[in-house]
């Protein structure tokens, strides 16, 4: 089934982390009108969205994703006046602006939570999950994501309420339908300000299996909760609700983060039929290379792996869903770093071919601030220069408490897999503070913002800047690259990427070399065929033939015109 054509599928969106995009007032912390100052910056690179992670008011238990008021903004972040001017003056310039919503939990510090936990007859009581215990012991064995138990004692009303993440991030109950309704305003709120979309932080969550049973705890010290609060009971009548309540009035994008989320559940929460989201964030594929303790135990990158998983997603929502394309976020290392190389001879090269061969595929692609620099992880001399309340939690737990990894081993995991290496500030020139700040910022600067910085990438017409610049503009012009049907070739194959993409009469051809050694590519007779030109790719374009030795981390696209007959 043709998929049907609409703005936000041809769109480019651009996550914003504030905290670390650019400080104006020189606090050290990034700020609304530092993403005004850059609004010229963001235009010439040609995206079509900003979507900003959290700069509602919050306690920064978690970095803005524990909100204590949703319609006010955070001080450090500036005022409701500067986001209004920030909101008109990207209009202006043709950029729109998503907003995080994150209404599966608030901070404690939120009115309604201050007000739960007063009393158990308190009329905001029920605005959260509160459960009496199993003698001294939590409601069941839940384990929050950020390490240590999903439940919280409140020693003034006898009972424990449920945190899947942090402490201070009290789970929002979702079957008390004020609590849905009180959400629902909000949301109109912001959408009645001219905002263009939502992006729905963790939103598979909402709904939990109310018998809130024990989880299998796999040998750790809690219970697995996922398995009873992703893709819950009810979750689909709740998005359902809030699309015909509100999302349906606007024309907005939407993409709600979905971990655990299988093609199945993906197919309903994106499918065009469904009435409920646009698209999902689904998490697989960011999944391959965790080891035994997650990400704290990293593997090998196994391109097998990538290639299957493409493959799935590529196929399972073809025409009946839409894919969003991601290598990095604030939750997720850099991807040069993690599947690329960032090597000083190979960083350049590598950081294109990722990005071709992202954006080569079927979906709408979300590049991270500093991606389209090929900015890299970082190495922090000690645990002490890190600000990530999951990196800190996980090494009391793994390192200090149980002693399961030694303090080298797990660090080799921060490096590799964090999510602070994601965070260090957005790398404007080579200026003190990356030109982030005149003020040492909230968390340390990569000490490579001297050779990789916008300034310098920008003066260099060959830098990735100018490739994420191409490729962007190709999208915008051909049809092919977001609605093209996908077929992938070569599935064996441990070091090259090859597939097709075919819409109204074009054809790609795309080839993507994963390693650092040169790679023949000898083509199946499937794609043995005449009339395929060179396209774009981060080598001297090379012409079709039946072998073509690809250069390492060379990618490049082919394409095919259909003759036209008379």
């Amino acid at each position: 089934m043709k998929p049907m054509e609409t703005w936000w599928k041809e769109s480019v969106i651009y996550q914003i982390y504030p905290r670390s995009f650019n400080d104006s007032n020189n606090d050290g912390i990034g700020d609304l009108n530092g993403i005004r100052e850059k609004l010229d910056y963001l235009a010439n690179l040609g995206v079509d969205v900003l979507w900003l992670s959290p700069v509602y008011q919050s306690p920064n238990a978690d970095n803005g994703y524990d909100i204590s008021d949703y319609q006010a903004i955070m001080d450090e972040f500036g005022t409701m006046e500067d986001f209004d001017l920030l909101l008109k003056e990207a209009h202006e310039k043709g950029l729109k602006i998503v907003m995080d919503l994150v209404v599966n939990h608030t901070s404690d510090e939120h009115d309604w939570f201050v007000e739960s936990q007063k009393s158990k007859d308190n009329p905001y009581r029920d605005y959260y999950i509160w459960k009496d215990g199993k003698a001294d012991q939590a409601p069941n064995n839940w384990g929050s994501a950020f390490s240590g138990p999903a439940w919280k004692y409140d020693e003034q009303t006898g009972q424990w309420y449920l945190h899947i993440f942090a402490e201070k991030q009290p789970d929002l109950n979702w079957e008390n339908e004020r609590v849905r309704q009180s959400v629902y305003k909000m949301m109109t709120w912001w959408l009645d300000k001219g905002i263009d979309g939502f992006r729905m932080d963790v939103i598979n969550l909402i709904s939990k299996d109310q018998a809130f049973p024990d989880g299998e705890t796999h040998g750790g010290a809690y219970g697995n909760s996922m398995e009873f609060c992703c893709n819950g009971p009810r979750v689909h009548a709740y998005l359902k609700e809030m699309n015909k309540e509100v999302l349906s009035k606007y024309d907005i994008v939407t993409v709600g983060e979905a971990p655990g989320a299988t093609i199945e559940e993906a197919q309903r929460y994106a499918g065009s039929e469904e009435n409920e989201l646009n698209m999902v964030f689904q998490f697989e594929m960011m999944d391959i290379d965790h080891g035994k303790y997650g990400k704290w135990s990293p593997m090998p990158f196994d391109l097998k792996k990538m290639k299957a998983n493409f493959k799935k997603w590529q196929e399972g929502l073809d025409g009946r869903g839409w894919n969003s394309l991601y290598w990095d976020n604030h939750d997720q290392p850099r991807i040069v770093s993690r599947w690329g190389s960032d090597k000083k001879v190979w960083r350049k090269k590598s950081a294109k071919m990722l990005a071709l061969c992202l954006h080569m595929h079927q979906g709408t692609p979300y590049i991270y601030q500093g991606e389209e620099l090929g900015m890299t992880n970082v190495r922090f001399p000690s645990i002490d220069a890190y600000r990530d309340i999951e990196i800190l939690n996980a090494y009391r737990e793994l390192v200090k408490e149980t002693g399961a990894m030694r303090e080298e081993e797990f660090m080799e995991g921060v490096y590799k897999l964090s999510r602070d290496n994601a965070r260090t500030p957005m790398q404007w020139s080579d200026e003190a503070y990356a030109g982030f700040s005149s003020v040492e910022p909230w968390i340390g600067v990569n000490p490579n913002y001297t050779e990789i910085n916008a300034k310098q990438e920008i003066a260099d017409p060959d830098s990735v800047f100018h490739f994420y610049q191409r490729l962007i503009a190709l999208r915008h012009a051909n049809k092919v690259v977001p609605y093209g049907t996908y077929r992938q070739y070569m599935e064996e194959d441990d070091n090259v990427y090859v597939f097709t993409r075919e819409y109204e009469g074009q054809k790609l051809l795309v080839a993507c070399n994963f390693s650092e050694q040169a790679q023949t590519v000898e083509w199946p007779d499937a794609l043995l065929e005449e009339g395929y030109t060179p396209w774009i790719g981060n080598d001297s374009l090379k012409p079709f033939e039946k072998a073509v030795t690809l250069t390492p981390y060379e990618g490049i696209v082919w394409i095919k015109e259909e003759t036209k007959k008379a």
